[in-house]
Formats: C-alpha cells, structure tokens, sequence
C-alpha cells in the first residue's frame, strides 16, 4: 500500500517557531523536508507517531556551544540532542578546532585546552579539513561554524602577550579567507582571554576584513562584562561597524557584586545601538559561568565548583574553598596545584539574568563544555530550564516566546535557511516535548543527565533521540550562511 509520507506526526499541538500562537495538526515529512501541516487524518506514514496533544516546535538551535570536537569524538551527541537541540553553533570564544597549520604548541595554550587538553584533535591544518572531517562521519546534529581568532593567535605568532605585527595580520586574514571560503560563517573572539587580551580591536578589525566579502558574522565573548563592560560592549560594536558585518554578543551577562543590577543599563545601550547597525546576543539561564581555572576569577567569586584538573583529577565537582581547606592553604595556592583546571565560578545576580533572558532579541546558547569531568549543568539543561523553570514555572515568556527564542530568531540571525521554522518546505528539525513537564534533570551536583519531557528529536527527517536514548542516527550536515543580517 502506498504512503503518503516517511514519518507522519499526528495530533500535536505546533508551536511554529515564529513566535505566532500554537494551533492543533499534524505534521507529515518526506525525506529531509516538512511535506504537509495541517489535517492529515486521511493520510499515512511509514512511520507514524501520535503525540497526543503534546508540543511540536522546530529543533532548537544552541546559539553558543563549544562542540567542535564532541561532534567528531561523541558523534551521538548525546548531551545536545537529549535537551531537543538539532543544531549548534560551534568554534565560538576565539577558540576553534581549526585551522592549526603547525604542531600545536604544548602544553596546549589555555582556553584553547577547553577543546582537547592533550592536542592530538588540533589536527586540521586548514578549516576545509575540518568541515571535511564532519562530513565524512556525521554527527547528529547539524552545525555552522565560526573559526576562532584565538586560535588563528596561537597559529601565527610564538608571543601571546603582544599585538600581531602586520605580517602575522595577514597571515591570520589568510587563514579567515581560507576559512570562509570552505563554509565557515564567521569569526569569534575571545578578548576576554590571557591569549588575546593583548588584541587590540584594530588587530581584531584587519584579521576580520574578509567577513564583509562573505557577509559573515562577529561573534564575541567581549573583553569586559564586569566594571567596563558598557566599554566592551562598545568596542565590539565599532568592530562590527569598521568590518561592516552584524555583531553577536556572547553569552551577554554582568558579573560581579558591584554589577549587579547593570543589565538594565547594557540592555538599554544594546537597544539603542541595534537601531544603527545589526546587533544580536545570546544567553543562558544559570547565574554561574564556566572557563578555565584561574586565581583571580576565583577570588571575585560567591563560590567555585572545580570541574576537572589535569595535576589533580580526583577533586573534579568538588568547591574550591573545600578543596583549599583539605590541603590547608589559602585559595590561591589551592588553584596553583589544580591547573590546568576548569572551575565554575558564581558572580551573576538573578535578576540581571532573567531580565537579559526576557529581553527581546536574546537567543538561547549554551556554552556547554562537553569535555569536563563534571561539567556546568548548562551543558545538558540550558533549553529545557528555559521552557521549565523559567517560562512554566517562573512565567517569564509564554511557551511560543521560548521556542521563538531558540529556533526562529536564531536562525533568522545566523542566516540558517528553512531551519528554526515549522512550515512547508523547510528543513524536518523537530523536537517533540511535554510542555507540562519539560526541565533540566542536570544540577550542579548532579551535572549530567538527560532532561525531563523531551520525547523525540527529529533531525533532517531522521529520528536521533527517542525513549531517552540517543537512536545512533547521524543526519547532521554542515550548514552554509544566507545573506540576511541579523535584526532585519
């Protein structure tokens, strides 16, 4: 007997990803495309799944992730896929996998150690052998990606901690082109970090040129998001200006004690400079952040939760300030004997984090680091503590707000053609969900574990997550740019 579709999902409720009201359908795919929506009860699929009155949305789209090597080392993606996530924003930070034309110097420079402490997975000698990589093993989740100016840093000069000289301007400008070419969608930084704080933006503007050509993207975790973070955010704005080329903030939050309470003030600086050029920014819902280990980050911190360390793996997922006590000397000396080590450190107030998450324009990322002993439960949380606990629970945003904030504006901003959107024609990404019980199973005691009410993920027309597990289907493509700048 004839079937009219591959898979036919029927009686959901469809939440489309434009933010518009949810209405009742179903939803059948061919292929790696959405065929039809609407009443399909006289139509069949080879496969068919009844939802129940449950929620459809388009997959979410992890705006921030550091999963450059994950999709090649753990291709199930499971930390990803779990939470509905069907498409990742990679190489973000300045810190890419690629290109790394020369023996990457040892030991391997900090935060680029975020991606592979050891080295060996910095193999890719341009970004077209990268992007290569993916496409001969396919991960589950799609991608696109950004290439890290911290890593064309490490690549090109042997001294960190000075301005690149004009030579090695060029030769990162080079690696940019190159990197574009191949499909890269932009560039990230990292100024916020020892391997690039010496960056001036002039160095950032020149190595950045080739964006325009390309219509690429500024991506930034900005020097400053403590005391003078309305400098920062300045300077990543002239960046975009001087390249030309739409500006992401990173992961955009206010830390430290005197600051709480800014994010009234950077939003509103954010807005008024989204009316000149093309802005967008990202967050996620946690009052922590997670990086490297360092004695002065500690030392601003309410509290530090270590989550791995290369001298001392056994204290992983334990606090600092215990750790110190059991060796019994001072913090700093604590931190002497981890590192290399990564740490999750508390400096955020939750109000300036629900505020900067209800804001507008911001998209959900992640900023998950999927190599961690015991990681910042961001990495299996983000987008279902979105859903959860901040839009059922705390009634920050409806559910179709949520879902516009992790798929249709996301999309729209990174230029993902026919993704992000339930509609005819487009790309079959979905997520299946129970808006009643949806939320992050992962704390920061417990870090990994799979969300709760996330019932299948779809990726491509193919089913990657069901029943709690990873399916071992691997869809995933590399995704190119479409010339749409983001805010328009």
């Amino acid at each position: 007997m004839h079937k009219d579709f591959d898979l036919l999902i029927r009686n959901a409720s469809i939440v489309d990803g434009t933010g518009a009201p949810r209405f009742g359908g179903d939803i059948g795919i061919r292929g790696d495309r959405i065929a039809r929506i609407g009443d399909l009860s006289a139509l069949r699929g080879e496969m068919e799944i009844d939802v129940a009155g449950r929620i459809a949305a388009p997959g979410f789209i992890d705006a921030h992730t550091h999963d450059d090597r994950l999709m090649l080392s753990n291709p199930d993606m499971a930390p990803k896929v779990s939470q509905g996530i069907t498409t990742v924003i990679a190489g973000n930070c300045g810190i890419s996998l690629a290109p790394m034309p020369r023996a990457i110097p040892q030991p391997v420079t900090p935060p680029l150690n975020l991606l592979d402490d050891q080295g060996g997975w910095f193999r890719f000698p341009t970004f077209a052998s990268y992007i290569d990589a993916l496409r001969a093993a396919p991960a589950a989740t799609n991608c696109a990606l950004l290439v890290g100016h911290t890593t064309l840093r490490v690549a090109t000069m042997e001294n960190l901690d000075q301005a690149a000289n004009p030579a090695q301007v060029v030769q990162m400008r080079a690696l940019v082109q190159e990197a574009l070419e191949a499909g890269a969608i932009g560039v990230s930084s990292g100024l916020f970090y020892e391997p690039a704080i010496a960056a001036p933006a002039e160095e950032v503007i020149e190595t950045c040129r080739p964006l325009k050509q390309f219509n690429g993207l500024y991506c930034t975790h900005m020097r400053n998001e403590g005391d003078r973070v309305i400098d920062s955010l300045e300077e990543s704005f002239r960046i975009g200006r001087e390249v030309g080329v739409p500006v992401v903030i990173s992961h955009h939050k206010v830390v430290g004690q005197a600051n709480h309470g800014r994010s009234e003030e950077t939003l509103s600086f954010i807005e008024k400079n989204m009316a000149m050029q093309p802005i967008c920014l990202d967050c996620y819902p946690y009052t922590a952040g997670s990086t490297i280990l360092s004695a002065d980050r500690a030392a601003g911190s309410a509290r530090v939760i270590v989550t791995w360390s290369k001298t001392l793996p056994e204290h992983a997922g334990q606090d600092l300030a215990d750790i110190a006590q059991k060796m019994g000397v001072p913090q700093e000396e604590a931190v002497q004997r981890l590192i290399p080590a990564g740490a999750i450190y508390f400096r955020m107030d939750e109000a300036d984090v629900q505020r900067i998450l209800k804001f507008d324009q911001t998209m959900i990322g992640s900023d998950g680091l999927p190599h961690d002993a015991a990681p910042h439960p961001r990495l299996w949380g983000t987008f279902p503590r979105v859903l959860g606990h901040y839009g059922r629970l705390l009634g920050l945003f409806p559910l179709e707000k949520a879902v516009h904030k992790m798929t249709g504006l996301t999309a729209k901003n990174f230029g993902l053609k026919d993704r992000g959107v339930l509609k005819e024609g487009a790309y079959a990404d979905l997520t299946l969900f129970d808006a009643e019980t949806v939320d992050a199973a992962a704390t920061y005691a417990a870090p990994i574990a799979a969300a709760r009410g996330i019932d299948v993920v779809i990726v491509n027309g193919a089913i990657v997550w069901r029943g709690g597990q990873p399916t071992g289907a691997r869809p995933g493509r590399v995704l190119a740019r479409e010339t749409q700048p983001c805010g328009s």
